[in-house]
């Protein structure tokens, strides 16, 4: 019977090679058949990336586990299933004592109804495809004798299974040439931070990607436009580093942080004596970009003056150095950003029509954070990885609660804000924490969410007219078309109490337009004027069923 059970789920596995599946399907239903041959409580699958293991699937953990990356120097055991490997005829497998006192890099993140944190019984098999080690797969079980009566043959027809899958997806999708020219060019022409990944698998993000790929590989002018702190030099990167130029050099300027006067030098050069302290003859950022991509940051704070230069340089290739009359060819793919409405700035005369119309020849607009969903916690993972090691702790990890609020808040300040409160609640709980515990879960009390909100609420009505917001305001108008008249908010003379009269006039005036729409919360959006997205959030933080 076992084997009958065994081979009915080889049978789909093999089945599956035929179909056409994403990747990250494919290898789900791989891990999921691991899972119900072997009991185990979890499984992952991780690919080797120089001195790192990178999570491709993982079943069994918890979501921010597919944000971290593990490097192999800071994870014994990891190292030590690395390490049984050197030559094919080698063994693969290795599982380790129930009393090893090695950490486990999965403690704290196996999804357990009981809140057992600490993995007991684990083991791990090199998985190696084309004669090289390709990564490994782990197996992890709270039972420290679940692996006792492990049939071998079994498991080693298992990992053979695998490295076939995994072959026949690298042949299917032929991204294996494409990642290692990125990767190489990425180690070699720019810093750790420069070859940050963009993280998130939302259908927001995944509309980015198709985005960036779809524009990536022609010399066409993107506008970056979003919120502050939503990524947006981040897909500049991506842009770049998929296009073909991504050999070349991408060159970064920030035009929010020139000084007016200085503008015109750093993009264009200048020859000594162009003004006093021009010592010599000086590139600007266009030559330097030469061949490659200019990225001009907050592109909506260049002065007028500057704009009418920028534009001969888009319409014929060609600039002049501050104080020479002699024209240099330069070849640039531009890429530019801002968190601004530049069609207002045109209506109002701050900003030129014929610059606009050059520079948005394809605009990318990148999703608010409120906008991702579980991004969120794929986010969280990534920087907690970063986080803990940075702090000297083991393993970092999010209780429920904590995810909820996660979940819960605005973000006015997105990723940016996302990562700068989630270091200072590693401070506080470091802080009630020693530093040789296995694992330090963060409390929604060391996110001090509520405090957040506070700001999130004050931060959202200062930006009613966002595309994205469910502002009071917005909120309100509605509610004077709609009928607001029936709603009624006892008030109180105490600044301190806005938020809940707040809370109050939205959690009365969304039960009132659901009413009247039969409890349809696509009609009660519609009729509402926000996205229908924005206002489940919202009715999630507001506890409205």
């Amino acid at each position: 019977m076992e084997n009958l059970h065994f081979i009915e789920i080889i049978d789909t596995v093999i089945y599956d090679l035929s179909r056409e599946l994403p990747k990250y399907q494919r290898y789900n239903r791989l891990l999921q058949a691991w899972r119900d041959i072997f009991s185990c409580d979890a499984c992952v699958l991780l690919k080797l990336a120089g001195d790192n293991l990178i999570p491709k699937s993982a079943n069994g953990l918890q979501i921010d586990a597919m944000g971290r990356h593990f490097p192999i120097a800071e994870h014994p055991r990891l190292e030590q299933i690395l390490a049984h490997y050197e030559n094919e005829i080698q063994k693969k497998v290795h599982r380790f004592d129930a009393d090893c006192e090695l950490p486990d890099p999965y403690d704290g993140l196996i999804q357990t109804p009981d809140g057992q944190l600490n993995v007991h019984d684990c083991m791990g098999a090199v998985l190696v495809i084309d004669n090289k080690p390709w990564g490994i797969i782990t197996m992890d079980a709270l039972n420290p004798q679940r692996f006792d009566s492990l049939d071998p043959k079994i498991l080693n027809s298992m990992i053979g299974l695998t490295e076939v899958v995994i072959k026949t997806a690298n042949l299917i999708f032929s991204l294996d040439q494409k990642v290692q020219r990125q990767e190489q060019v990425t180690a070699s022409l720019i810093s750790e931070k420069f070859s940050e990944k963009m993280i998130g698998s939302s259908p927001a993000m995944n509309m980015l990607n198709l985005e960036i790929d779809l524009v990536a590989d022609s010399d066409l002018a993107a506008l970056i436009y979003g919120e502050s702190g939503s990524g947006k030099e981040l897909v500049a990167r991506r842009i770049h580093m998929s296009s073909k130029r991504a050999k070349e050099a991408l060159i970064t300027v920030n035009c929010a942080a020139l000084p007016e006067t200085m503008v015109e030098s750093e993009l264009f050069g200048h020859v000594a004596g162009a003004f006093t302290g021009a010592t010599k003859n000086r590139l600007g950022k266009f030559e330097l970009a030469d061949c490659g991509t200019l990225f001009l940051d907050e592109i909506g704070e260049l002065p007028l003056s500057i704009q009418a230069k920028l534009l001969r340089v888009i319409q014929f290739g060609e600039l002049q150095r501050l104080g020479s009359d002699k024209p240099h060819k330069v070849d640039v793919r531009l890429i530019t950003a801002t968190n601004r409405d530049l069609a207002k700035a045109v209506a109002e005369g701050r900003f030129r029509d014929d610059l606009y119309h050059r520079l948005t020849v394809y605009p990318l607009k990148v999703p608010s954070l409120r906008e991702r969903g579980n991004d969120i916690l794929l986010l969280a993972g990534s920087f907690l990885a970063k986080i803990q090691r940075k702090v000297g702790l083991n393993n970092l990890t999010l209780s429920k609660d904590a995810e909820r609020a996660l979940l819960a808040y605005e973000w006015p300040g997105n990723v940016r804000e996302l990562e700068h409160l989630l270091s200072r609640a590693s401070l506080r709980a470091a802080a009630r924490n020693s530093k040789d515990d296995r694992v330090v879960v963060l409390e929604n009390r060391d996110l001090d969410i509520e405090s957040a909100i506070g700001e999130s609420n004050a931060s959202l009505h200062t930006n009613m007219n966002t595309d994205s917001d469910v502002s009071e305001k917005g909120m309100a108008s509605v509610g004077n078309v709609a009928g607001q008249d029936d709603i009624v908010i006892s008030t109180v003379d105490n600044d301190n109490n806005l938020k809940q009269i707040t809370d109050d006039f939205q959690t009365q005036f969304i039960k009132k337009m659901l009413a009247e729409n039969n409890g349809n919360s696509a009609a009660t959006a519609r009729a509402i004027g926000v996205d229908r997205s924005n206002l489940h959030r919202l009715m999630k933080r507001l506890d409205i069923q």
